[in-house]
């Protein structure tokens, strides 16, 4: 539909082009026949002036109707790729979210090229991407997992609220920065007080006033006074006013776009207690009868205001307006603009902000959710019953679903840890990050890749990557333990911790590495922890003996077949027989 509508506009935009073109011909001709041979009046000139404005404002909106075809084509091609796994490289990265001392974010691939949150992220705003993260990056409680839940199968089906928002503003470049606007906004008055905005006007006023009385009388005394007491005026107030405008971290296209999504959210009719509760306090009715909504200024009018305020601030820089400053105190006039839209908004500029980082994340979800309709929501049960993460068919969402391979997982009470063992390239750490990202996607309020998941609240830690640092002196096995104990900081709390380490304590010599593995396992398994280590050190998993029957071996088995390896991925019982990695070597030319 839309890829016909794009070539339906397209042909439009090709035709009106061409029209101006012959408008503009015949205007020529005609004017060389009226001027040079005086064959017509001047005055039939305005017909093809007439016409050339009337194609060239039909041609405007064509062009519009095409960029917002074209935004549509985009947003479902977009939405294709996610479902036939081709999605990597199309989308925002998230990459400014990036924090290599976060606790699993890098060793899960929450952020950066073909990682989950370019996967998940519908947003057009910072303020929707920053949300989407934060709900990545730290868990919910368990009500606002429950509550976000139910929003999402709301909001799953409204694929047409989804495109609105996908081709709102579609040529708009925005340019938000989200905090420092918010910390504008919040900020102290700058500028003195409103008496001083009428008298800047008044002065304005009568600069131009006296502009003319000077040029008809010929006298130039009275605009020079004018022109004296606003320089004084100018030279009092000039710094406070640059300051303010500069303060305004961002672009008029921007805050424009943020207001059109506002009003998109406002003229929708939602079910739930949430979603309605949002769309009424953004339209300003904050339970009134219906006699009186409206009675307050919408969100999305109140920001359009800024908007035309940050226009002005942004064509402050430019020559027409500095040639203003002095008789009309341009920049000064519009510094009081900005600071009365501060007073009268600037304290519900946080929660506009908030709804709209909300709203966005949870269309970003929902669009998830209703491209991959096997994807199912877990099912919380309550943390008193002790720790639980049982899932049935767990396969891990970056994965093309024609290569993943599913593997099950229960860890509870009675299983506390899985020690999983297998030869190289087997399939350990993607386990491992399959366990770990749909744990981040189950407590930011999102569907799982499994067929079933039953689980606590948890807090999660891992420990899957570690790198040396030159810069700061730092081993790996240095960064590898730090990380540890950061993961232990999390044990203890009102939840179980869920940790998955992978080739725990990898740079110590075996002996130190079987004892620090046994004191370590058995200190998160005293605070109630449950986790899963993997290792291809098979003397490692003789510490399972030790620790009691809360512990439970699995494997991957690899083999070794007509010159090279295999490998299915599947997990099994018990501890692997064996290890592959002599015949790696030897399978890439290494004389071993």
């Amino acid at each position: 539909m839309h890829r016909e509508a794009l070539g339906r506009e397209a042909w439009r935009d090709s035709n009106a082009g061409n029209m101006k073109l012959l408008a503009l011909a015949i205007g020529l001709v005609m004017a060389w026949l009226c001027v040079v041979e005086h064959e017509f009046r001047v005055a039939w000139m305005l017909i093809p002036g007439a016409i050339l404005a009337g194609l060239t404002v039909w041609h405007e909106r064509v062009m519009q109707a095409k960029s917002r075809a074209q935004a549509a084509q985009n947003y479902y091609l977009r939405g294709i790729a996610r479902m036939d796994d081709a999605w990597a490289g199309r989308g925002p990265s998230g990459e400014r979210f990036r924090d290599g001392e976060h606790i699993y974010s890098d060793d899960l691939d929450l952020f950066g090229k073909g990682c989950l949150f370019e996967l998940l992220s519908t947003a057009r705003l910072p303020m929707g991407e920053k949300q989407l993260a934060d709900w990545l990056r730290f868990p919910s409680p368990l009500e606002e997992i429950r509550e976000r839940q139910r929003t999402v199968e709301e909001l799953c089906e409204r694929v047409d609220l989804r495109e609105s928002v996908a081709v709102t503003g579609e040529a708009l470049r925005a340019r938000v920065n989200p905090e420092s606007l918010i910390a504008w906004a919040e900020g102290k008055a700058e500028m003195p007080g409103g008496r001083w905005r009428v008298v800047a006007a008044l002065l304005s006023l009568l600069a131009g006033a006296a502009l003319v009385y000077s040029v008809a009388s010929r006298m130039a005394a009275p605009f020079v006074a004018v022109l004296i007491v606003e320089g004084f005026v100018w030279r009092w107030l000039q710094n406070r006013a640059r300051d303010l405008n500069r303060k305004v971290n961002c672009n008029a296209e921007g805050i424009a776009l943020f207001a059109k999504i506002l009003e998109r959210f406002e003229r929708e009719e939602f079910q739930s207690t949430r979603l309605a509760g949002i769309a009424r306090e953004l339209r300003g009715d904050r339970g009134a009868e219906p006699a009186t909504v409206g009675a307050s200024a919408s969100a999305s009018a109140s920001v359009r205001q800024l908007a035309r305020v940050v226009y002005w601030i942004d064509s402050c820089e430019g020559m027409f307006a500095k040639l203003l400053n002095v008789p009309a105190l341009y920049t000064i006039q519009v510094a009081f603009a900005a600071e009365g839209w501060r007073r009268k908004y600037g304290a519900r500029l946080r929660r506009w902000v908030e709804i709209t980082g909300e709203m966005e994340a949870l269309l970003s979800i929902s669009a998830y959710a209703f491209e991959h309709p096997a994807d199912l929501f877990p099912e919380f049960v309550d943390v008193k019953s002790g720790p639980l993460f049982d899932g049935e068919e767990l396969g891990h969402p970056l994965i093309a679903a024609k290569k993943c391979v599913r593997n099950s997982v229960r860890l509870d009470a009675e299983t506390r840890l899985w020690m999983v063992s297998g030869s190289n390239m087997s399939g350990k750490s993607t386990f491992l990050r399959t366990v770990g990202i749909n744990a981040v996607l189950a407590m930011a309020g999102a569907p799982v890749r499994a067929k079933r998941l039953r689980m606590t609240p948890v807090y999660l830690g891992t420990r899957i990557r570690s790198m040396d640092s030159l810069l700061e002196a730092r081993s790996n096995f240095y960064t590898e333990i730090l990380r540890i104990r950061r993961v232990f900081e999390c044990a203890g709390r009102e939840w179980p911790l869920l940790f998955l380490f992978d080739e725990l304590l990898e740079g110590t010599n075996s002996k130190d590495r079987r004892i620090g593995a046994e004191g370590l396992l058995g200190a998160l398994l005293a605070e109630h922890a449950v986790g899963i280590v993997s290792t291809h050190d098979l003397a490692l998993t003789e510490i399972t003996q030790r620790l009691g029957a809360t512990v439970r071996n699995m494997h991957f088995q690899d083999y070794v077949e007509k010159g090279g390896m295999r490998f299915d991925y599947k997990l099994r019982e018990g501890v692997v027989a064996h290890s592959n990695a002599l015949q790696l070597m030897r399978l890439i030319g290494l004389k071993v």
